[in-house]
């Protein structure tokens, strides 16, 4: 058996055609345009190639897009007093603070990412998002695992009634992917570093996400025959040299879909961004979403 692979090109192209046409529905219906201020302390190389991508992303889909760009010196003052601008600005429905901060601050981020307005954390990390994502109330909800979902969906893979499992549990990926799969009524299993005989687990799953940051960790043997394996890890184990938390050679063999890496789950991350910006300004305008 060969595994269906699931590019994320292909995904997070009809993602954000479907953003762009909300972001003209807002335009046209409420002389409203979107708007997503990104904050990024310092010169991490890795973080301005994230953010030149999520501006440029904004600027093929009609999004306003303001990049604030502070120096390596700024103090937790000094973001924290940005956002609260950002706050109050009516042109600016999204905010994010691209991570991580500099070694100065980083010890403040929880601070200040939950500075963010709920209505405007278009990570879905804020403690209030985090609160309706496991009540079932309309939220923001962090980009990947929303990617995820969105991707199972276009790809016509059933979720209700499946029996799921995630390794992993972070508060990006593992937690929030829980609680999205519970509620389209997967049954839902996490494992974790403290998970005993855990490939007899694995084995159990119908739909597989692997999200613990360990290079080719899930190897074939512990799969299940058809299973659908959404692969989140990427891991630089060279220069230039990705891959993921999957050992994928062997498990296209196994698996009836499977996400690569690179090339996977990725590309939708910045997809979703897109989304929940349109999404946070039809929760600010009161309008459904």
């Amino acid at each position: 058996m060969s595994a269906k692979i699931l590019y994320g090109k292909e995904f997070a192209a009809k993602i954000k055609e479907s953003a762009r046409v909300e972001v003209d529905d807002l335009k046209n219906k409420f002389g409203v345009t979107p708007g997503l201020a990104v904050i990024i302390v310092g010169e991490n190389p890795a973080s301005q190639v994230y953010v030149r991508n999520k501006h440029k992303t904004c600027e093929e889909l009609g999004i306003k897009s303001e990049v604030i760009a502070m120096p390596e010196t700024s103090t937790k003052e000094d973001l924290l007093s940005k956002i609260d601008e950002l706050n109050a600005a009516a042109d600016i429905h999204g905010i994010l603070v691209q991570l991580p901060l500099p070694d100065a601050i980083k010890s403040h981020s929880e601070e200040i990412l939950n500075r963010i307005d709920p209505l405007k954390d278009v990570d879905g990390f804020h403690p209030v998002n985090v609160g309706k994502l496991v009540t079932g109330s309309p939220a923001l909800v962090p980009c990947t695992p929303a990617g995820c979902l969105e991707m199972l969906d276009l790809a016509g893979i059933e979720i209700d009634g499946k029996r799921a499992v995630i390794i992993g549990r972070s508060n990006i990926v593992g937690k929030p992917m829980l609680h999205l799969l519970m509620a389209r009524h997967a049954t839902v299993t996490v494992c974790h570093s403290h998970t005993k005989n855990l490939a007899d687990v694995t084995r159990e799953a119908e739909i597989l996400v692997a999200a613990m940051g360990k290079p080719k960790f899930v190897t074939a043997d512990m799969i299940r025959q058809g299973a659908v394996v959404v692969d989140v890890g990427i891991n630089r184990i060279a220069p230039k040299k990705l891959v993921g938390d999957v050992d994928f050679d062997a498990a296209v063999e196994v698996a009836s879909a499977i996400t690569p890496v690179p090339g996977g789950v990725g590309l939708l991350t910045v997809a979703m961004l897109m989304k929940n910006v349109v999404k946070a300004t039809k929760l600010q305008l009161k309008v459904k979403t």
